[in-house]
């Protein structure tokens, strides 16, 4: 595309461009906490926090997996720890002791922040699945046997726990970094350093972890949002999770880029998401299928007000038409979208706008976004299909992923020679 230019920019420079434009205006909104920031405020978190995990001896290149529903602290963990160039490492909320054990280990992980607790699950009875030996250690000498590369662990929760920081001592350790080392630090991070981690099965095997860029999420946030036409005027009511690339690009860099404030709910629930539409009066929604019938089926759809909203996005599973034209018409939602992609490639490939007629979006997935090229190709082959012919869809650009961490095969098996990300 002519118009394309390549936003060579750190996650940290994009959050600082916008609090320079917007810094008194709101950011975020946590409704269970009743938490409000304004951008100013949220970048000042951020900066403390970086401190602090300067301050704790993390280095740049350190993975830190967030392992934790979306409370405030994972967006202000997210932007840290790309301020100082540590790696973010998003893990599954619902993942069990073999799940997070493998991930761990494999991704060779040093640091690890988690809620004491979510839904019925208990954070802390799973980790001591995984790391017996840990409860009887101190904060600043973990060693575990089956995870050696694991240095440091932070409770997110109030509760005093054996071989843990609090995140209240991580902030307060923000004053022993200072700011010379701090601006020292950030000016190592290049744009296309490995910024975030996520692990996905893909089509076979073990959950693997894919890494992605500074560029590679940044832009695709940035033209998530230009297809909806977000601006600063904008409040995005965000119940999907952040460990997915739903949540953290199509949401939360999507948002940062064009001063969106969030509405950021901790977990979907169709009452919470409905009132907290109505209540701070959101134009943009985001949801899988699943959660839109949840709410459009609800016995108290009727009673809540759905006139601010404009935009959004479905997405995550087939988008069927008949739900479709049910949000459209009923949710006020005249300019929904619908982006297709997968975690390899930051994620979105493709994306419907708002200018499209229903028909075309409700029954395909738009046009390549900026900077991507899309084919289809023969599986077997790899010769280039003409079209209305199947295929598997391949597609290429600032996007595709740096690899697989760790697993050179599976990533030559995923990106050929001449780019080329297969599907």
């Amino acid at each position: 595309m002519s118009d394309f230019t390549l936003q060579e920019k750190s996650l940290g420079e994009i959050l600082d461009h916008t609090v320079s434009r917007f810094p008194d205006q709101q950011a975020f909104v946590y409704p269970e906490t009743g938490t409000r920031l304004t951008w100013k405020e949220f970048a000042t978190q951020v900066d403390d926090l970086a401190k602090g995990l300067m301050a704790l001896g993390i280095q740049k290149g350190e993975k830190v997996a967030i392992w934790a529903p979306n409370v405030p602290q994972w967006t202000t963990l997210m932007f840290a720890t790309a301020k100082i160039g540590a790696v973010l490492l998003t893990v599954n909320t619902n993942y069990r002791s073999n799940e997070l054990a493998h991930l761990l280990k494999q991704s060779h992980c040093e640091n690890l922040f988690l809620v004491e607790n979510f839904r019925e699950h208990d954070y802390l009875a799973t980790l001591d699945n995984v790391a017996p030996e840990l409860k009887n250690q101190k904060s600043d000498a973990v060693q575990i046997k089956e995870l050696p590369h694991l240095k440091r662990i932070v409770n997110l929760g109030n509760n005093e726990q054996g071989g843990m920081y609090q995140l209240t001592e991580v902030f307060a350790m923000s004053s022993i970094t200072s700011d010379k080392e701090y601006d020292t630090r950030k000016a190592t991070i290049a744009p296309y350093d490995t910024i975030n981690m996520q692990y996905t099965s893909g089509t076979t095997g073990f959950p693997k972890g894919v890494m992605l860029s500074h560029v590679g999420i940044g832009n695709n946030g940035y033209w998530i949002g230009h297809y909806q036409k977000l601006t600063n005027k904008d409040i995005l009511c965000l119940p999907v999770p952040l460990f997915h690339c739903f949540g953290c690009v199509l949401g939360i860099l999507a948002c940062v880029h064009h001063g969106t404030c969030m509405v950021i709910l901790e977990s979907f629930n169709p009452v919470h998401a409905m009132s907290a539409i109505e209540k701070e009066k959101c134009t943009a929604f985001y949801a899988v299928p699943s959660m839109y019938l949840a709410i459009v089926e609800h016995r108290h759809f009727r009673n809540y007000d759905y006139s601010s909203l404009r935009t959004g996005i479905m997405s995550g599973a087939v988008c069927p038409e008949p739900l479709m034209r049910r949000v459209l018409n009923e949710m006020n939602m005249k300019e929904i979208t619908i982006p297709y992609g997968l975690t390899e490639n930051s994620p979105v490939m493709c994306m419907t706008t708002t200018e499209e007629t229903i028909e075309d979006r409700c029954n395909t997935v738009g046009k390549a976004l900026p900077g991507i090229e899309i084919v289809i190709k023969d599986p077997d082959t790899e010769e280039i299909l003409a079209p209305n012919i199947t295929g598997e869809i391949c597609c290429k650009g600032y996007s595709v992923m740096k690899g697989y961490y760790d697993d050179e095969k599976a990533t030559q098996e995923c990106i050929d020679d001449d780019g080329w990300l297969h599907s």
